[in-house]
């Protein structure tokens, strides 16, 4: 009888205290989010140079970005066919996953040559991204610091060519800034910035 009522009361306590402590795979939002993880790597966090990290991402930056790939304003084949499908499956629910994410900064490290040039090359740049690349989100500036250096400099030639968001009036001033420096240093920039923990 002791022990049953041991027993009893073990299971009940166990019962109060709830469920073991969630991880990433338990948010609402995982189920839907898993298919990114092929190119953007477990819970958004890429380990590929030329793709991005999306986990910690702002909710209002993630849904902005994939509204401009689905519908064709920010041009990536291999992007459009999985925005749509984000937002078929629920941007909100994807958004808040990977903002819920915590975000570990890529594992490549960039040539400490290039990040001292870049250093001096990138201050013009925390106007809008901040003196530690960590953006605004209230003005949906992303935080770029410790992104991939490739993929960093891939996005900064296509702003410099006019084949990123074309039109988008608030990114004019940065790609006039953009304007002004040479592809090489362009390179330097995001190594810096990909450097900064």
């Amino acid at each position: 009888m002791l022990r049953t009522l041991v027993v009893t009361l073990a299971v009940a306590l166990a019962l109060l205290a709830g469920p073991a402590t969630a991880g990433p795979l338990d948010h609402p939002g995982y189920a839907k989010a898993v298919t990114c993880s092929a190119c953007h790597g477990f819970a958004g966090n890429s380990r590929v140079e030329a793709v991005p990290i999306l986990a910690g991402l702002t909710p209002a930056y993630f849904k902005k970005a994939i509204e401009d790939y689905a519908t064709g304003k920010r041009v990536s084949p291999e992007m459009e066919p999985f925005a749509k499908q984000v937002k078929l499956l629920g941007v909100d629910e994807v958004a808040a996953y990977f903002a819920a994410q915590r975000r570990e900064s890529t594992p490549i490290r960039a040539d400490r040559g290039a990040v001292d040039r870049g250093r001096t090359a990138a201050a013009q740049c925390a106007a809008c991204h901040g003196p530690e690349g960590q953006g605004d989100p209230a003005k949906l500036v992303p935080a770029i610091a410790g992104q991939p250096a490739i993929y960093l400099r891939n996005q900064l030639l296509l702003f410099k060519a006019e084949k990123r968001s074309p039109g988008d009036a608030e990114l004019n001033k940065m790609k006039a800034v953009l304007k002004a420096i040479p592809d090489a240093a362009l390179g330097d920039v995001a190594a810096y910035y990909s450097s900064l923990r």
